[in-house]
This record gives structure tokens, C-alpha cells and sequence, in this order.
């Protein structure tokens, strides 16, 4: 009797420890869809990097929507005027395919820069709206980099080599293609036909699936066709039930007409999106180096590309508001991303390597930035209730910092300063007119952003 009692004593443990989580079904709807709760290790992430690389790279003028500009209902007079300047009449979008080399793309160096920058996760374009794909796709004969141009599945090797330094890997993809005649016969009609969706669009998302398994997919160029053109719902709810990467993936919010700011994983809302709030939900500021352009620009110049100070500015706002940043870089169709590029990106690295701990596996505090001193936020470590970090982006004036917000909790009594060799330095503070006042000490002056860890005396939870 006692043998059997134990026996169903250990069944009873086995089955309390079972994940019921992993049995949730979704349904196709964005009400059952929108109830996945999003993996942990994006909202730990933080920091990803954004790679639009295509044609685009090839005339490296204006923007990655080059082709669209130059043919399409609306010319532009100064793409038409670049083209008639620097290539042979009636030359055609195609014909820069074997121009996309990509000779120089070394993907173990890409994914080592990468590392470096500080990022946790990659997203590589798989196919723009040019409806170029960086990978051997069966739907997209002779129009993808296995065919021309390169002779290489791009996707494949920069995924190898990305997780190779323990990066996470996603892929960027464009529901719909400009000039595709399936999807201009589908908008004809009034997307009451589905020729290009089910040709073109879900097979190509269910190959990068089941080929890359990337843990992001971020999905584009939903604007246009409802869901019911798209079947969006129908394919995410096998991305989530049953695909190979249904635990780990994360998806945007760019689905369908309509879904933009309201559904998905993350939401995504506007290019170089940045509320000045919390949101209710998760979402992702996805930006770009270069200020006018996702892909490479030859012309781009200094003036054209984000400071490092402001490109710190811009991870300590989006971190503190509960946001993801997503910073793009635009390679040259030869494959090499431009040295300033590079140097923004390892300037992150840097100030991440000493100060991450403010920006990793962080969550918002009650308050994102200081009632007093402006450009202050603030970020808490989610395993510690009795810790705040501030973010300094201003050096002030006498070494002295006055914070407000931090002021309202009597408790906080420990304050130290994170030096240039990521340890911690005690730093002197008094209470006066209701504002904490620090005396800051300048280590180094080498650093933009600087970071102040405060700490309860009297901890909230014993």
C-alpha cells in the first residue's frame, strides 16, 4: 500500500511540474493570438540590430525604396535624373542584380561586430519590397542571390555565423512586392483574389521557418490587403502551435491593414517609433544610423548618420519606456558595412560593456525620467525591487546631480557611480529642498551617459 501511495505521490509531482503553457493552443484570430505570452528573452534583449540589404545597395541613392521611386506611380524627378546621369538607356531594376556582389561580406566579421556592439539579437532582411531574396527560395526563381549576383544563400551563412557568437536570429520580411504581377493582379481586383499570398507570400514565411529557424520574424508591407487577403492569423497560429520555433519566436505587429500599433508580439507602430510614455504593451524602436535611409547611401555624410550621444540617448529613452531599440545598418552591395557605421556600433559596445546592467533584463521604474533634472532616466534590474539606476546624459554643472524623483523614497540612501572599469564608486549625497543631491565625480572624460546605481537601506521585501 505504502509502494503505491509513492507511486502516485511522484505521478502527482510529474504532473504539477508539467509546463501547461506548452499545451496552449492559439486559434486564427488576433483575440486568442494576441493572449501568447511574449518569450522572455526579447524583453531581456534589449538591444538588436537591423540589416537592410538588397538591390537597393547597389545604387546606393536616395533609399532602399529606390526602385518604387524611380518607376513607380509617383517618379521622382531627382531618381530619374541619377539614372539617366549614370547608367545606359532603357536599363532596367534587374539589371543591378549582378552588380550585387556581396565579394567582400565576411560573415564571421559581421557577426564579431555585432557581439561587440552589445546586441542580443540580429534581423536580417530575407526579401524587401524590391522582391529580391537573400536566400536559394523556390518561389523566386532567378530573382534571388543563389541565382545572381552573389551565388550564396546570404541568409544561411549570417545565420551561422550570428549564432556563432551567441546572438539570436530573425529575419525581416515583406508581405507584398512592388512590381510582382500576382500581387498588382490581386490589387487590381480589390484583393478579392489571392494569387500572390498563397503563391508567393506564406510559402516563402513557412521556407524561412522551417529552413533558419529564426527567432524573429519581422514582417512588413502589410498596409495595403486586410487579413483575409494576407491569411496572416491562419499562418502565425502555426508559427505559434506547431512550427519549430513555436517557444521561442517573436513576431511584430505588421500583418495585415489594420494590425499596426494593435497586434502581435511587439508593437512596432511607426518607423523610429518613441511614444514619450509607457505603453500597455511591448514594443520595439526600430531606427536607423543613418538618418534619411535604411540601406547604404553613397552620398550620406557625416551630418547624415545619428552622434553617439545620440544613439545613447536613444537606448536609455527606449530602455526606460519598457521599449526594445533596433538599430539598422545598410551595407554596401559588396558586403561591407561603412566604418562609421562600424565605430557607432562599437562606441555602443563600449559604454554597454561598462554600463549594461542599467540597460539588460531591466523593466521600468514608477518613474521613466526625473521630475527635476532633464535627461535623467531611469531603469530598475528586475531581480532586485531595491535598486534604481539612473541615466545621466548631461555632465552637470560642478559635479553636482539634483534628482527629484528619487527624493519621494526616504529608503534609498546608497548611491554609487559606474567608472570606466564597470566597478562601483560610493559617492556623497544630502537631502536638500526635496531633491537628492549627488556629488558626481568624473573618472573619465571619455564617456557620454554616465549611470548612478541607487539602493534601499531598509529593502521591501525581506
Amino acid at each position: 500500500m505504502k509502494s503505491i501511495c509513492g507511486l502516485l505521490l511522484i505521478a502527482l509531482i510529474c504532473l504539477i511540474s508539467i509546463d501547461f503553457a506548452s499545451f496552449t493552443h492559439y486559434e486564427p484570430n488576433w483575440d486568442s493570438l494576441d493572449k501568447r505570452p511574449l518569450p522572455e528573452w526579447y524583453d531581456d534583449a534589449k538591444v538588436g540590430i537591423f540589416i537592410h540589404w538588397g538591390l537597393f545597395s547597389v545604387p546606393a541613392f536616395g533609399s532602399e525604396w529606390f526602385w518604387w521611386y524611380w518607376k513607380g506611380t509617383e517618379p521622382r524627378s531627382d531618381y530619374i535624373r541619377f539614372m539617366d546621369e549614370n547608367f545606359k538607356p532603357n536599363f532596367s531594376y534587374p539589371e543591378f542584380a549582378p552588380s550585387f556582389t556581396a565579394r567582400h561580406f565576411d560573415p564571421d566579421q559581421w557577426g564579431q561586430l555585432f557581439r561587440d556592439s552589445g546586441a542580443k539579437y540580429v534581423v536580417l532582411t530575407s526579401k524587401h519590397h524590391e522582391g529580391f531574396t537573400l536566400w536559394p527560395s523556390s518561389t523566386s526563381w532567378n530573382w534571388n542571390s543563389m541565382d545572381v549576383g552573389p551565388k550564396r544563400d546570404l541568409i544561411g551563412d549570417l545565420a551561422a555565423a550570428v549564432r556563432g557568437y551567441n546572438l539570436t536570429f530573425g529575419l525581416y520580411h515583406s508581405l507584398f512586392e512592388w512590381f510582382n504581377p500576382l500581387y498588382v493582379k490581386d490589387k487590381e481586383n480589390n484583393f478579392t483574389t489571392r494569387y500572390f499570398p498563397v503563391a508567393k507570400t506564406m510559402p516563402e514565411l513557412t521556407d524561412l521557418v522551417l529552413r533558419y529557424k529564426p527567432d524573429v520574424i519581422w514582417s512588413d508591407g502589410e498596409w495595403d490587403g486586410p487579413d483575409s487577403y494576407w491569411g496572416s492569423t491562419k499562418w502565425i497560429a502555426w508559427l505559434y502551435n506547431e512550427s519549430p520555433v513555436k517557444d521561442s519566436v517573436v513576431i511584430n505587429d505588421r500583418w495585415a491593414r489594420g494590425t499596426l500599433c494593435q497586434h502581435g508580439g511587439f508593437l512596432t507602430c511607426t518607423d523610429r517609433y518613441l511614444p514619450g510614455h509607457l505603453m500597455p504593451r511591448k514594443w520595439e524602436n526600430a531606427m536607423t544610423l543613418d538618418r534619411n535611409s535604411w540601406g547604404y547611401v553613397s552620398t550620406s555624410t557625416l551630418s547624415d548618420y545619428v552622434s553617439f550621444k545620440e544613439l545613447v540617448d536613444l537606448v536609455a529613452k527606449t530602455v526606460s519606456l519598457g521599449g526594445n531599440i533596433l538599430i539598422n545598418v545598410g551595407p554596401t552591395s559588396e558586403g561591407i558595412i561603412a566604418p562609421i557605421m562600424q565605430e557607432r556600433l562599437k562606441q555602443l559596445g563600449n559604454w554597454l560593456s561598462i554600463n549594461g546592467e542599467a540597460i539588460y533584463k531591466t523593466k521600468p521604474w514608477v518613474h521613466q525620467n526625473d521630475s527635476f533634472a532633464q535627461n535623467v532616466y531611469y531603469t530598475q534590474p528586475k531581480s532586485d525591487p531595491d535598486v534604481v539606476f539612473a541615466i545621466f546624459m548631461d555632465w552637470p554643472a560642478n559635479d553636482i546631480l539634483e534628482l527629484g524623483s528619487v527624493a519621494g523614497d526616504p529608503f534609498f540612501t546608497k548611491v554609487y557611480q559606474i567608472t570606466p572599469d564597470a566597478s562601483y564608486k560610493t559617492l556623497d549625497w544630502a537631502m536638500k529642498n526635496e531633491k537628492m543631491v549627488i556629488k558626481t565625480q568624473l573618472f573619465s572624460e571619455n564617456l557620454t551617459a554616465w549611470v548612478l546605481k541607487i539602493e534601499r537601506a531598509i529593502p521591501l521585501y525581506f
